[in-house]
Formats: C-alpha cells, sequence, structure tokens
C-alpha cells in the first residue's frame, strides 16, 4: 500500500514562449548522449529546468520526467516515484519490482534496482531526468543512484539537475568519460544572451551600457534578470532602477520581490503571499487556502503565468504550477511579516485537509505538522490501519514523534506505539523497548475494544521483531546481539530498514539445537501478536507468522513452523503479495529436506521459483542451491538415473495411495475429478517406473517420497 504519486511530478515541464534559445548548452547535450549521466548543477535562478526541457524538445529521444520534493528521500519512497516515471514511457515496467517495495518485507534494495534496469534495457533509448534531486539528498538515495551508474543499460541515459552535488562517484565518471557536467559558469547568460532576453524577447530597447551592467549586476542570473524586466516595464523606464539596485543576489532579489509586489492588486499580493506555503499549486487547492477568493484558483494561475509572475506549469494542462524557488522564498518571508503564527498555522491545517480529501497523506502529514495540529497528524499518522512510517515516511514521522512531550504521547498511546515501530523501521532497536513500555503503562486500564487490542498486537509483533533480530545476531546476550544487529543495519544509513531486517532475520538450512530465550520471546510474542491483531491487519499479521515460523524453524519445532508458514502463505495470498509466501515455502523445503523428506521438499523449493517468477529475491539462490543438493542425491539413489520429479499434487496423491485410499476417495478428498486422479495416477507410475500400487508405495518408501510420521517435540 503506497501513497499515491502527484502526476504533476511525472510531467515535463512544457516549453515557455519567447524564451532565448542556449544553442551552446544544446549542442554541448546532445553530444554528452553517448555518457552514462548529465549533471546540471548551479543554484536556484539559473533555468536549469527550462534548459533541459527545451533541450528534450528536440533531442529526439522520449524522457521519463521526475520532479523531487520534500520526503522523495526515503528510498522506498523514492524508488516508488522513479518507477511512476519510467511508467510513463512503458506502462508495465517496474511492477513486479513495485509489488516488492510495497510488500511487508522488501528484499535488498540492489535486487530490485538490477531487475528494473533489467526491464529498462528492453526500451528503445530514451532519457530519465531527475529534476530536483537534491530535496531527495540522503545516503540511500545517493547509493541507489549509484548502483543505477554502474549498472546503467546503453539505451537509458540519467539526467540530474540539482542545486548541490550528488554524493556520487563523479571523479570515477569523469575519468571514464561517463559524465556531461553544466554548471553555474555555463549556465549564465552572456552579455549577447542577456541583450537577446531583455531587447529581443522583453522589447525594453535597452542601450548597450545598461545591458552590460545587467549582465555585471545579475552576473547572468537569469531569474535577477526576470525581475530586473518586471522591475523596469513597472517603471516605463529603467533609469530609476538601474541607479537602485546593488548588493548580493539576495537584497537584489528581495528589492525586486517587492518591487513586483507593490505594483499588484491588493488580491494578487494576498494569493501569492499565501499560497506561497504550497510546493505545488493548483486551482482547487488555492481555492482552499484562500476560502471565498473574488478569482476561482484556476483563473488566477492562468492570469498569473500570462503575467510571467515566476509561475512554472508543470504539465501542458495548466492544472499543477510552483512558484520559482526564490520568488517562493522571498514570499514566505513577506508572509512572516504579514501574519501572525495562528495565521500561518490556518494556512497549513487548510492545505492538510485538501491534501487529505484526495488522498494524498504523506503531504497532508506534512502541512498537518506544520499547522502543529497534533491531533490530524496523529490521525494521519495511523493511518487507517496501515501507518504512514511504512509508506515511505519513516523519517518525517519519527522526526514529529521526537518532538512530542512525554505527557502527550500518554494522552494517545498510539503514538508510543507508532513510535516504536517507526524506530524499529528505520534500524533502532535499542531504543524500542522503552517506548513500548510507555505505550503499555498508558494503555493500562483502557478497555479491550478492537482498537485497543490492535495496538496490543502491534506492541507484540514489535517485540516479536526486536526478539528477532536479537536472535539472528546472536553474540552473547540480547543486549549484544541488537547492538550488532543496529550496528549492521546503520552502516547503510536508509530511514527504512525493511530490506536489512528481513535479511538478518531469514534463517539458513539448519535449525538451532538449543532452546535460546530470544527463540521463545519471538515464539511468545508472535502468538500474542496473531491472538490480538484484528482480521483485516494482513500486513501486520503477515510478518507476526513469518517470524513465528522462522522462530520455529530454528529451535526444531517443524510442527510449528509449518503451520505458521502456511498460515503466512494464507495471508499472502488474500493480500496478492507473493514475497512472504515465497520466503514461506522456501522455510518449508528447508525444513522437509532437513526432516528427510526429498521429494516434498523438491516440490516446495520448485513452487517457490514458480511463485517467485522474476522477482528479484537473494533468498532464491537457497531454493536453487536446495535443489540441486536434492536432485544429486536421488541421483544417486536410483544407481545414476535421473527420474523426473513428481509435482506437489502428484505427492498428495502418492500419499493418499499410501494410505489405502481408492480413487474416488481421492478425488472426494481433493476436490478434484474422478478421470483427474487417475492421470495423475499415470504420470506417477509413469515417473516411479513401476506397473501398480503397491509397487509404487514400495518405490516411494524406497526415495523418501512419503511424509515422513510425526516427530514429537
Amino acid at each position: 500500500m503506497t501513497t499515491p504519486i502527484l502526476t504533476a511530478k511525472l510531467i515535463i515541464p512544457p516549453c515557455r514562449p519567447h524564451t532565448v534559445l542556449r544553442q551552446r548548452l544544446i549542442e554541448k547535450l546532445q553530444h554528452g548522449l553517448h555518457r552514462k549521466l548529465t549533471l546540471i548543477s548551479a543554484p536556484a535562478g539559473y533555468g536549469k529546468t527550462t534548459l533541459i526541457g527545451e533541450w528534450i524538445a528536440d533531442c529526439g529521444r522520449p524522457a521519463a520526467w521526475l520532479s523531487l520534493e520534500e520526503g522523495d528521500d526515503e528510498l522506498t519512497r523514492f524508488l516508488t516515484c522513479v518507477i511512476s516515471s519510467l511508467q510513463t514511457l512503458a506502462e508495465k515496467i517496474g511492477e513486479g519490482a513495485l509489488a516488492l517495495l510495497q510488500s511487508p518485507e522488501p528484499p535488498p534494495m540492489e535486487s530490485i534496482l538490477a531487475a528494473l534496469l533489467q526491464e529498462a534495457a528492453a526500451i528503445a533509448p530514451f532519457l530519465l531526468v531527475l529534476d530536483d534531486y537534491h530535496a531527495a539528498k540522503s545516503k540511500p538515495v545517493d547509493e541507489a543512484v549509484a548502483f543505477l551508474l554502474d549498472h546503467l543499460p546503453a539505451q537509458l541515459h540519467l539526467v540530474m539537475i540539482t542545486r548541490e552535488d550528488p554524493l556520487i562517484p563523479l571523479p570515477r565518471l569523469r575519468v571514464r568519460d561517463q559524465l556531461t557536467e553544466i554548471r553555474a559558469t555555463d549556465l549564465r547568460f552572456t552579455s549577447a544572451e542577456v541583450e537577446g532576453f531583455l531587447n529581443g524577447v522583453l522589447r525594453l530597447n535597452l542601450p548597450a551600457n545598461q545591458i552590460d551592467a545587467l549582465a555585471s549586476r545579475t552576473e547572468g542570473w537569469i531569474a535577477g534578470l526576470q525581475l530586473a524586466a518586471l522591475s523596469i516595464q513597472g517603471d516605463q523606464g529603467s533609469d530609476r532602477f538601474m541607479q537602485s539596485i546593488a548588493g548580493s543576489h539576495h537584497f537584489v532579489l528581495d528589492y525586486l520581490v517587492e518591487e513586483v509586489l507593490q505594483r499588484q492588486p491588493e488580491a494578487v499580493q494576498t494569493f501569492l503571499v499565501r499560497t506561497s506555503v504550497l510546493g505545488r499549486l493548483c486551482g482547487s487547492l488555492c481555492d482552499a487556502m484562500l476560502l471565498d477568493p473574488e478569482m476561482s484558483g484556476d483563473q488566477r494561475l492562468l492570469e498569473l503565468e500570462r503575467q510571467n509572475l515566476f509561475l512554472i506549469p508543470l504539465d501542458h494542462e495548466r492544472r499543477w504550477y510552483r512558484y520559482h524557488h526564490l520568488f517562493a522564498e522571498s514570499l514566505q518571508r513577506r508572509l512572516q511579516d504579514s501574519l501572525d503564527g495562528r495565521g500561518i498555522a490556518e494556512l497549513h491545517e487548510r492545505a492538510s485537509a485538501w491534501y487529505e480529501q484526495h488522498g494524498l497523506e504523506i503531504e497532508a502529514f506534512r502541512h498537518a505538522v506544520e499547522s502543529a495540529d497534533r491531533e490530524r497528524a496523529a490521525r494521519l499518522l495511523e493511518g487507517n490501519g496501515m501507518p504512514l512510517h511504512l509508506r515511505g515516511a519513516a523519517g518525517i514521522s519519527l522526526k514529529w514523534l521526537a518532538s512530542l512531550p512525554a505527557a502527550e504521547l500518554d494522552a494517545r498511546p498510539a503514538l508510543w506505539v507508532m513510535y516504536g515501530s517507526a524506530l524499529l523501521i528505520t534500524g533502532k532497536p535499542t531504543h524500542v523497548e522503552h517506548k513500548l513500555l510507555a505505550a503499555e503503562a498508558a494503555l493500562e486500564g483502557a478497555l479491550q475494544d478492537d482498537r485497543i487490542r490492535s495496538l496490543i498486537g502491534i506492541i507484540a509483533a514489535t517485540r516479536a521483531a526486536v526478539a528477532s533480530l536479537a536472535m539472528a545476531a546472536k553474540p552473547n546476550g540480547a543486549i549484544r546481539s541488537l547492538q550488532a544487529a543496529e550496528a549492521t543495519m546503520q552502516l547503510t544509513e536508509p530511514d527504512d530498514k525493511s530490506d536489512e531486517l528481513i535479511k538478518l532475520i531469514a534463517p539458513g538450512k539448519e535449525a538451532w539445537a538449543d532452546q535460546d530465550r530470544d527463540i521463545e520471546r519471538v515464539v511468545t510474542q508472535s502468538r500474542r501478536a496473531l491472538e490480538y491483531l484484528l482480521p483485516d491487519q494482513l500486513a501486520v499479521r503477515t510478518s507476526a507468522a513469518w517470524m513465528l515460523g522462522v522462530a520455529c524453524q530454528r529451535r526444531g519445532d517443524y510442527a510449528g513452523a509449518r503451520k505458521a508458514y502456511h498460515e503466512v502463505i494464507s495471508y499472502s495470498d488474500m493480500m496478492g503479495h507473493k514475497l512472504m509466501a515465497v520466503m514461506s515455502l522456501i522455510g518449508l523445503g528447508q525444513i522437509e529436506e532437513t526432516d528427510r523428506a526429498p521429494s516434498a521438499a523438491e516440490a516446495y523449493y520448485e513452487e517457490a521459483l514458480r511463485l517467485a517468477g522474476d522477482l528479484p529475491l537473494p533468498a532464491l539462490r537457497e531454493a536453487q542451491a536446495g535443489l540441486a543438493r536434492l536432485r544429486t542425491t536421488l541421483q544417486s539413489k536410483t544407481n545414476g538415473r535421473l527420474i523426473e520429479p513428481l509435482s506437489h499434487r502428484e505427492l498428495e496423491v502418492l500419499a493418499l495411495i499410501a494410505k489405502g485410499l481408492s480413487n474416488r476417495d481421492i478425488s472426494e478428498r481433493l476436490f478434484l475429478a474422478l478421470d483427474t486422479v487417475k492421470g495423475h495416477n499415470r504420470r506417477i507410475f509413469e515417473k516411479l517406473q513401476v506397473q501398480r500400487r503397491t509397487e509404487a508405495i514400495a518405490r516411494a518408501q524406497e526415495l523418501n517420497l512419503l511424509p515422513a510420521s510425526p516427530k514429537p517435540h
């Protein structure tokens, strides 16, 4: 379950009329297409996005576009956005990877990225553009991009637009001639381009000395030139303006914004200032911010675009816009002067309500936090059974929870529960138990209705996960184990550690013979979670059942492990998720192999591989290795002749034959047609190279194809 992606993030900004075509830069971009990466790095206001938009229009390659923003630094959300962008070129690309990202226990990101790149290689040559990459600045995102660049297929050219250089191996790319760079010095307008913009496009007819002065004062900074042009047009002349400007970019910008705003009607000033809190604007959202405007939001946005008031369209239908970043910053400074804290909070409240109504809960949560509306933020964080921190918002969720006083958390025990769970997801298991104890203290004496039982179940599931980590790390004692697990997860520093968690918890082939206290804690807490969780909390129930299966498998309780793994498979089928079912089938295969039931183990491994399809799961290597081991053993037992393995259904039929059931009894037991059962009999006899039932049973016993008798534990 993921939060919807704003379609405006995926749309290439349309080319704007009356711009200066920067042929020298277009040619540099075009000549760099044979390289892996084009990096456009410069401060705001240098025309980076406009340049790439103009290049894309004529470069001869289709482009997948992604405009990044605050909150996209969560690796899961970043990759979800990238896949959504790629799907604008190929509708089905990345569906398997997207399903893995949405699963309760996703595999390592490298596996997902490798599968995604393999699919991308089948598309005709194209560009992937990451605009405002600095907004997604985080070590895990940088590492993911570095991995993409290391394995980039020839068909894909990556374009990165950013205010800051990313922490990826740029020197290595330079040495290998795999990097085209365009920086602020390249983007600065030359005197000829300044003259072309001011006199050719805007027809200001400025003399050469004023053109040179503006070029020098703004250092070719297009945002400053645009603001200067607006001010000059408003003055009906340039002399006063040229005498007034001085100082740094920020001083000039604030001066020019003030000049521009003072010339606007009061209603326009109010609109600009009050909508400056929005990262993106659309008509109905703006209407919600101003409540009763004299002009509809859609009309106002079109009018502002016509006036060139630093409003950038984000789609061809003119539905979504954003302000120029520095223009928005200046508007926000003016907002601080014009409204008190309560007034600004009300604006964020209106934005939060609008986003929630439109299903954009992460954006709604962000504005609720800005408005200091703790009740709304708490409700949004809980997410109707699927908390936001499990949907790509772990970082912002944990930051907000950490900012709350203990009294506020005590008043809303669910927040203590979310706090503990968020700490686990972000790889800080040593800090979890304190939050869970605080949650239990706050819940003490509460009537155990469905909501309270649900929270008790989540607490137990979280404790089971912490104990599973301690069980898996297992140096000497639970505290050191958790410290070891935490240290391992903090090496990569992603906000969402789900892939690291599953890698640490998943068992190897061999069970542990001892009755480790951590194993017992996992078993106890997993069963408690399954007892208290509501039936529709399938994601958490699936995780709890899987951890129970792993713990039972580790301590050698194969009957308990089988039951838990089959429960996981059932839940996974109900949710339509494959990952946990595949992991459980592998666990069942490991158990049957250890329990000397090679044919049953082989059937489980085969089913895991079949169900996984092309999912990039490292755990599938265990299934493949298990099949290799089993078939080698079976070949030696059949005097060098490798028989064709029986399917899972054929093994079921064979087991019932061994119990003495007739074909009709078997058809009723397995809900199969009688002819189908007879067909299974024929194939079983052929594979076992026998003629009758008694021979089939004897052969099956010789090859250990029949289920082992239950063993006490």
